[in-house]
């Protein structure tokens, strides 16, 4: 049994973490899907492309992450959009120069691309 002082750490060391979660869910945050399926189809610029466009806007608020298999192979290269207080966007058949506009209108302008949405492709 852990010691009342153990339990007290672990608690703070928990609320500690919740709050990081609570700081990131202010920011926006893009998903490139990066198993076997989304390298092969060309996800690596797609990756590239993003980080690059933050660094170089110098953006804090905007994190890049990189995720396995989300599920829809035939899509590939897939990223999802996430701006905090918004619904997920998750956009289709990526490409370095649809990231570079995923960033420009999605991601600094708040402006989704429907073109690229998979929604815009299911609802057709």
């Amino acid at each position: 049994m852990k010691s009342l002082a153990e339990l007290k750490a672990i608690r703070d060391k928990m609320q500690a973490n919740l709050g990081l979660r609570h700081d990131e869910e202010d920011k926006t945050r893009i998903v490139v899907g990066m198993a076997t399926c989304g390298i092969a189809a060309g996800a690596r610029p797609v990756l590239s492309a993003f980080v690059d466009l933050i660094d170089k806007n110098n953006l804090t608020n905007v994190t890049v992450t990189q995720a396995g298999c989300i599920g829809i192979c035939q899509y590939e290269p897939i990223v999802e959009v996430t701006i905090a207080g918004e619904e997920k966007v998750t956009y289709i058949n990526m490409d370095a120069d649809k990231a570079k506009e995923v960033f420009e209108q999605h991601v600094q302008r708040g402006l989704p691309i429907a073109k690229y949405a998979l929604n815009t492709v299911m609802d057709k």
